[in-house]
Parts: C-alpha cells; structure tokens; sequence
C-alpha cells in the first residue's frame, strides 16, 4: 500500500473538508452580476448569510471586537478535525503535523500578500507582537514610539522592555478625527530622534475603529531608519489589502477575529531580511538564522486549531473580502448616519470609509460609557462594550456580516432614548 492510499485509509480528510452547501453555491451566483457596493445592501442575501451562524437570542450582539464567533461550516470543519486529529494521535502528530502547518502557511500567505517564508502561526496578535518586541537587542538610551490608543497588553510589554533593558518608550496620542494622513504621519514622525529604533502603530485602532495610514508612517520611518511593526489585530478579514503594499517590517494579527477562525489561532509576518536579527523568545536550534520559525517556538500546538485556519480562509473567499468589506462600511455608515446629528451623541470615528470600515464608536455627554454599556444591555438586550480612557470614552460597536439592519434599527431607537436621560 503506498502513502496516497494509507491515507486514504486512515480517512484524514482536515485540509480538504468542504464549509459549502450546494445552496450557498447558488447564493453567489445568483449576486454575482451586483457589485460588492450593490450586495452590501442587499438584505435578502445577508439574511441567508445570517443563517449560518447560530447566534443567542438573549441579546443582539454588538461585539465582535473581542473575536468574531466562527459561523457553522467553519465550526463543523473544526470538530471534524479535532475527531480526526484525535483519531490518528502520535501519528498525525509526527508524520502529518509539519506537512500540514507548510499548507496552512501557504495559504495563509497567499492571502495576506507575502512569501511563504515571512509568515508564521501564532496563538494571536499579543503573541506575534510581544515577540518581536522580545526580538529586539535593546540597549540603554534606545527608543520605541507607539500610540496610548494601542492595545494595552502591547505596551506593557514596552514598558517591561524599558524596567528590563533601560531602552525608552515615547507614548503619543493619535487624533480622533484627523484634517488628512499627513497630519498622522508628522505626529509620529516628530517623535523621532537618532535613537529610536522600532516604532509601533495600530492598522486599525481597535477602540475606535480608525484605520492609519500604515504605508505612509512606514515609509516615513524608513527614511529615518526606524523599523516598523503593526498591529493589525483587526485588519486580516474585515478589509482589502496585503501586506507587501504596506512596507513594514513586522506585522501581527489575530484570526480568531475577523477571519472567524476558531479561538486561539494569529500570524506574524517577518520581512525576509529582518528574520535573523531578532533574538527568539524560546530556544530552538534546528532551524538556520534566517528561518521564520527559529523565532516562535510554542511546543505542541493546537493543530486542530491551526488546520482549521484553511477552512475559515476557504469561508472568507468563498465570500469575497471585497464583498465582506462593502458590507461592514455599509452597516457602519447605516448606524453613525442615524446618530451623528442627535443631541449629546458623540461619534468616536472618521465617518469616512477611507478610515473606517466595520468598527465604530459613539459616547452620549450624558452618561460615562461603561453606564451606557450596562443600559444597553439591561434596558435594550444590546451587547457592546464601554471604553473609558486612551483619550476615548464612547461604547465600541462592532457589527458582523450577519448583523440586520433591523438590529441596528434597534440600536439606534436605544441609544437616543438613552441620550435623553
């Protein structure tokens, strides 16, 4: 028996498990005349959308920040390869892991837009950051700029490099509403001097929903050598672009998020020239210094998790990133237009799809934000979340692809009753 019909055998079907029905191939090709702008508000077809995800009737939920629920195809995958990993045991763990992790790499930087050598799995965007932040042989006197909207786990680890190594970290503050990318680029950039080393921006600020300049900033830093890593979070799976037209050094993100990957599962992308300066957090010395992974050595993985990333991939394109995007801007705009002129309601985002997609963020003068969270969700069966500081105070509104325009509705009939309170 040789290898193709071992397998065959032994019923190991993972990467290759279909997320499809016959009646979702249909769906497509009776839209497939409309432009993404046309289907994003196309209710009928999100509403079938909607169906294949199993969503609690308790509450409308309005945080998909945290990580984004995997609709049932990409959740059946995952059981499937979790029942077929556990099958095969040690087996699949010596033979198939690797050959299976190459796959899912492959792809994975096929649709981020870099080479197969650059990207890595990771857990999440806190992972790939704090290891390249970890990477860095820092010195005494040496400076890192970042943002106080960044996410706050990542600058604690600045700030643990700074006790750590006596390097220096400058914290800036990104304008809420910004005249135009210029203004952005020379903030960062007036934080520059001759010892600052890396410089950390979010793609899209995860509180607020605004998205950087990212290409602009790092050229800027470049012209000045100063690396760049981005955290780009909520960026993979929400919006069009790939990270060769970025020109940044490093970039992490979460595929639990917008990807709907199951839990637990990130990239780091490493630009080739820059994989063999970086120190590893964890030793492993099978791989040459320029070898992407010498860098993240995590042990045993959960490689149901890791495998499972081809099917949400598989989900999202089947979709259309164009699509998904079109109708994110469109749900966004739906709400913020309802709200933006209401009497002590405040809107915490750019209503400008060149720097906003899906996220979003509105504050009421009249009430502290987390109030209004626990309003919302006591009085209206809304779930969001309030942000209180890094110069934000608002609630985060993060609507998914299956969110209605009939629960947005909703949201808005709530959130100006309560901006008469």
């Amino acid at each position: 028996m040789d290898k193709r019909q071992f397998l065959k055998t032994i019923g190991l079907s993972a990467l290759s498990t279909p997320v499809f029905s016959k009646s979702f191939h249909s769906l497509l090709k009776e839209k497939e005349h409309l432009s993404a702008g046309e289907l994003a508000q196309d209710e009928v077809f999100w509403k079938k959308i909607r169906a294949d995800y199993k969503l609690n009737p308790a509450f409308i939920n309005l945080e998909n920040g945290y990580y984004c629920i995997s609709p049932t195809p990409i959740k059946n995958s995952c059981l499937k390869n979790i029942d077929e990993v556990n099958m095969l045991g040690s087996y699949y763990m010596r033979k198939m892991r690797f050959p299976d992790n190459e796959k899912v790499r492959a792809k994975l930087a096929e649709a981020a837009g870099c080479t197969y050598e650059e990207i890595i799995v990771t857990r999440n965007t806190t992972e790939s950051i704090d290891t390249v932040v970890s990477g860095y042989d820092w010195k005494p006197g040496d400076e890192a700029i970042m943002a106080e909207q960044d996410y706050p786990y990542m600058i604690q680890h600045f700030e643990l490099m700074a006790q750590r190594y006596g390097m220096t970290n400058k914290i800036l503050s990104v304008p809420m509403h910004p005249k135009n990318d210029e203004e952005i680029v020379k903030m960062y950039e007036s934080a520059i001097t001759p010892k600052t080393r890396l410089l950390m921006v979010s793609h899209i600020i995860n509180i607020t929903g605004q998205i950087l300049p990212i290409r602009k900033i790092c050229d800027m830093a470049h012209s000045h050598g100063v690396d760049v890593v981005v955290d780009g979070a909520h960026a993979f799976g929400q919006f069009e672009y790939k990270i060769s037209d970025l020109n940044c050094d490093y970039y992490g993100t979460s595929l639990h998020k917008w990807l709907s990957a199951p839990l637990g599962a990130g990239f780091l992308y490493i630009k080739k020239d820059k994989i063999k300066n970086l120190w590893a957090m964890f030793a492993d010395n099978g791989y040459a210094q320029d070898d992407i992974r010498r860098v993240v050595h995590t042990g045993t993985p959960a490689v149901h998790t890791e495998i499972s990333i081809m099917n949400a991939l598989d989900y999202l394109n089947f979709i259309g990133i164009k699509r998904k995007e079109a109708r994110l801007k469109f749900i966004r705009n739906y709400w913020m237009e309802r709200l933006k002129d209401v009497p002590n309601v405040m809107i915490n985002t750019p209503n400008d799809d060149s720097r906003a997609c899906g996220i979003g963020n509105v504050g009421l003068k009249n009430m502290k934000p987390t109030e209004m969270a626990e309003k919302l969700l006591a009085n209206h069966k809304i779930w969001t979340v309030g942000i209180e500081g890094q110069s934000v105070f608002g609630c985060r509104i993060t609507p998914n692809i299956y969110t209605s325009t009939a629960e947005l509705d909703a949201f808005v009939a709530a959130v100006k009753s309560l901006a008469k309170l």
